[in-house]
């Protein structure tokens, strides 16, 4: 059904669209009309820094930033679900319009901004939620807050969405909110995120309940900077990381109508990239943590290329957009 009606979706304004159906899936999810895009999908066991998933192909944070369809989502079969990225107070994010297909590439650049309505407000959308499968939260700052405090940001969310989630993904990554991305190297990740796993410890033991803290880098880095990442991920006892998030790159895109647009590019043009951090992260970890991969995954094929380089787990967000949840079930299928 997605097949048929995409074309006239991608007729409309991206960001309307996206509204548009985050409100239906919202109304509709856990209802008899969820048969509209639900299927049933073969489990794929997969088991990963403590959790056991159903499959290993996951929805990337991002489409649902509010959780407010983590149903309608879990009716489409992926083996687990990221909502957010959600920040301590709700923020409007950036300025419109701020969303941008490239539908020559089976791209979209985005700058959203982190857009959410807080945390105190996903929280108890997830609260509501039926699901029982694995559920991720993603946490980031507010834009307003300044980068030397931004570890106070990152604590408040932890503290509020711990109880609730399975694992709890930071967001360092992603290129729309200033300054967020220093937080990625050197004395300042390893500042935020020993804070951050000597927190995951303390509410652990108050809670009785241990909740995998995973991180999510960007694409645009050099070797030697994924390598000192990585190497900062062991010595905090980081239990997974997500690669990668959108890209700044320009190179494959330059050409095309809105190719240029500031903010994130994501899809297929930051398959190599991504997949290529991928394996140096890979290599420079040595197996002692996991890698959630992310990154222009709109096929099987692409798919089984993030596993190869050293992927446990997927991630699917604008390959979702443009081939709607069969994706999911050709994923699997091909396991």
């Amino acid at each position: 059904m997605y097949r048929l009606i995409r074309p006239l979706l991608f007729t409309q304004d991206a960001e309307k669209v996206h509204e548009l159906t985050i409100k239906a899936l919202h109304k509709f999810g856990g209802t008899g009309l969820d048969c509209l895009y639900s299927q049933t999908i073969q489990d794929k066991p997969v088991e990963c820094f403590g959790l056991k998933f159903k499959n290993p192909v996951g929805l990337a944070a991002g489409l649902d930033k509010n959780g407010e369809c983590i149903d309608a989502f879990a009716a489409m079969g992926f083996g687990f679900i990221e909502v957010g990225t959600v920040t301590p107070r709700p923020q409007p994010g950036n300025e419109k319009p701020r969303i941008f297909r490239l539908p020559e590439a089976q791209g979209i650049i985005n700058r959203m901004g982190f857009n959410n309505h807080g945390v105190d407000y996903l929280v108890e959308q997830v609260k509501r939620a039926k699901y029982d499968g694995i559920l991720g939260i993603n946490i980031g700052k507010n834009k307003d807050t300044p980068e030397e405090n931004a570890k106070d940001d990152y604590l408040a969310c932890l503290d509020k969405v711990y109880e609730h989630a399975d694992y709890v993904t930071v967001n360092i990554s992603s290129p729309n909110t200033p300054g967020l991305r220093n937080l990625q190297y050197g004395e300042a990740l390893t500042n935020l995120l020993g804070s951050i796993k000597e927190r995951q410890q303390t509410l652990g033991q108050q809670m009785g309940k241990q909740v995998p803290i995973l991180v999510k880098i960007a694409p645009d880095m050099t070797q030697a900077e994924v390598e000192q990442v990585a190497e900062t991920l062991i010595q905090t006892e980081i239990d997974g990381v997500i690669a990668t998030n959108t890209t700044l790159a320009r190179d494959k895109v330059a050409h095309l109508q809105y190719g240029n647009e500031m903010g994130g590019l994501s899809g297929v043009p930051v398959r190599q990239q991504s997949t290529q951090v991928i394996s140096q992260l890979s290599n420079a970890l040595g197996g002692k943590l996991p890698i959630v991969g992310v990154g222009g995954i709109n096929n099987a094929e692409s798919a089984k290329e993030k596993f190869e380089a050293g992927s446990s787990l997927v991630q699917v967000y604008t390959g979702f957009i443009y081939r709607g949840p069969e994706l999911v079930k050709e994923i699997v299928d091909a396991l």
